[in-house]
């Protein structure tokens, strides 16, 4: 059998810098962008072909059926162990959009959101957005603090109010255990709380870890997935919202229009015929985690990074270096771009966010800078 080439490694500096998307878009072509969560990859073969095929049919319409859900399951099955209930799935237009849309579904105007930072940015945009209230939970040591979160459930007052949970968690890769899981869904449970996980990055969890989907421990909660981090399909709009009963029923029509049929034809390819170009990126990312420990070792050694076991993303903390915007500092003097700490909430400060789904060359040439910088 042919080993698949480390999709990582596959595309020059100069063809990225031709790239339209935001990532290569946003900052003049002197800066390195490392900020952004799209990987420096070109489509695996299955899911260009199956984009191109549709192109050549002319099938160019709205999206129907549940052939994504189903492929989803397929992968589910084989990677996880995890039984999906296709029949009670939800075809919507991405993570976020379809975040909205369960909140909506199980909770009222006034309820408020739980979250734990710091995490995914777009949690507080979102959700503030809607006119609803934030409330923080903060992580302990990068981990969920059960502690934290019974004495947040408990003291909310309001009818409906929700936990947006983040699984693997975003920025700091963490792969929540069953354990840690299957206690939330008790706290959950004895509290009133219903939650919603976002687990767009579980096909990018290590080998040596354990992707646990959070309704295999809670069958009261709902789940948000998709192929976009995985497979880099961040252009091609589609996610598939998951409950263990037929609660997604209720969601109104208008958002079953949103999804892409690109996207959902693109995301079905991934998870049904991708696995093999997944296993390349996630080691590519694994070799990616080692060399930025031995680049922030030798080079910056200030700068604290724990390798984490999901995502494409390094969260790095930055305070001993005593700057008030680390990234700022990054970005003025050594012309990369990262994703600043304070955007991600409490405990965010003095870090940052780098993504590390590029070359190895591109991510030696950032840390370079970034010790130039200094």
């Amino acid at each position: 059998m042919v080993s698949t080439p480390n999709p990582l490694t596959q595309v020059p500096l100069e063809r990225l810098r031709g790239r339209t998307s935001v990532k290569w878009r946003l900052y003049p072509e002197d800066v390195l962008p490392l900020w952004v969560a799209e990987m420096d990859v070109d489509p695996a073969e299955p899911v260009a072909r199956a984009i191109i095929d549709a192109v050549h049919r002319g099938d160019t319409g709205y999206p129907a059926g549940t052939a994504y859900a189903e492929a989803l399951a397929e992968f589910a099955k084989k990677r996880w162990g995890w039984d999906v209930a296709v029949e009670n799935t939800a075809m919507v237009p991405d993570v976020m959009l379809g975040a909205v849309e369960l909140i909506k579904l199980v909770s009222g105007p006034g309820d408020p959101v739980i979250v734990t930072p710091p995490v995914y940015p777009p949690f507080y945009m979102f959700v503030r957005g809607m006119g609803r209230a934030v409330v923080e939970a903060p992580l302990t040591g990068g981990r969920l603090d059960l502690e934290v979160l019974e004495r947040t459930f408990r003291h909310i007052r309001a009818d409906r109010p929700v936990f947006l949970l983040c699984n693997p968690h975003n920025p700091t890769g963490t792969v929540h255990t069953a354990d840690e899981l299957a206690a939330v869904a008790r706290l959950a449970q004895s509290c009133g709380v219903r939650v919603i996980a976002d687990e767009i990055h579980a096909p990018l969890v290590a080998a040596s870890a354990e992707f646990v989907p959070y309704l295999s421990v809670d069958p009261n909660g709902l789940s948000l997935m998709s192929a976009s981090k995985g497979w880099n399909l961040a252009g091609l709009k589609c996610a598939v919202a998951l409950a263990a009963t037929d609660e997604l029923s209720r969601l109104p029509e208008e958002v079953s229009h949103g999804p892409s049929h690109f996207g959902a034809i693109a995301h079905t390819a991934a998870f049904r015929e991708g696995a093999d170009w997944l296993d390349a990126v996630l080691s590519g990312l694994g070799d990616n985690r080692e060399l930025l420990a031995t680049l922030l070792a030798e080079h910056l050694p200030e700068i604290g990074y724990e390798p984490s076991e999901s995502t494409f993303l390094a969260w790095l903390d930055c305070r001993r270096l005593g700057l008030d915007d680390p990234a700022a500092v990054f970005l003025d003097r050594g012309k990369v771009a990262l994703m600043s700490g304070k955007d991600f909430g409490s405990g965010g400060d003095g870090h940052v966010r780098l993504n590390i789904g590029t070359s190895p060359e591109i991510l030696t040439e950032a840390v370079r800078r970034m010790a130039t910088a200094l």
